[in-house]
């Protein structure tokens, strides 16, 4: 399991989104060249308690927009259950599809194996956050061993803020 520090370069990525395309971090980072990135992980759209956080981000989008914040959410899932939700709970920032973990993996993100009845063994992520930086650097970053536990989006906004304040202060002392 990978281990970040703050500060570290976040590996690029590529995964299937919902729509059929491939998400490539890097070609987002460029399209977003002046803006941050919060990357999502979730157990999946079978989970009460991410379908709720994911919501709490979705009534929050404009708020992570007016910092210059894009929002990428991603579940070890194939792309026609993430799909599903996204059509049912009107999602609109991209979900990704990480249906065999390697994404879950590189970031160190915390994976359950359960046996769900009928349907055998299932893998999945814990949730996480991770915030980087337009060149990929972190700059924050939670993870949680259970559904339980994790900032909410409002939680966020205030740590991206803080972190904006400091930069700002930063740049201002030197």
């Amino acid at each position: 399991m990978s281990e970040f520090r703050l500060g570290d370069r976040v590996p690029n990525f590529i995964l299937p989104t919902i729509t059929g395309e491939q998400f490539l971090l890097e070609s987002h980072q460029e399209i977003h060249e002046k803006s941050w990135h919060l990357i999502v992980f979730f157990q999946g759209s079978w989970s009460p308690e991410c379908v709720r956080f994911l919501k709490q981000i979705e009534d929050h989008l404009r708020d992570f927009s007016r910092e210059h914040v894009t929002v990428m959410a991603i579940a070890a899932e194939n792309t026609a259950g993430l799909k599903r939700m996204a059509d049912k709970e009107n999602f609109t920032f991209p979900l990704l599809a990480d249906e065999f973990l390697s994404i879950n993996e590189a970031f160190g993100v915390y994976t359950q194996h359960r046996e769900i009845s009928n349907e055998g063994i299932r893998s999945f992520g814990e949730p996480a956050c991770f915030l980087i930086n337009h060149e990929g650097e972190l700059l924050y970053q939670q993870k949680q061993t259970g559904p339980f536990g994790r900032a909410c989006a409002a939680d966020l906004l205030k740590a991206i803020r803080h972190l904006k304040s400091q930069q700002q202060s930063k740049g201002s002392a030197s």
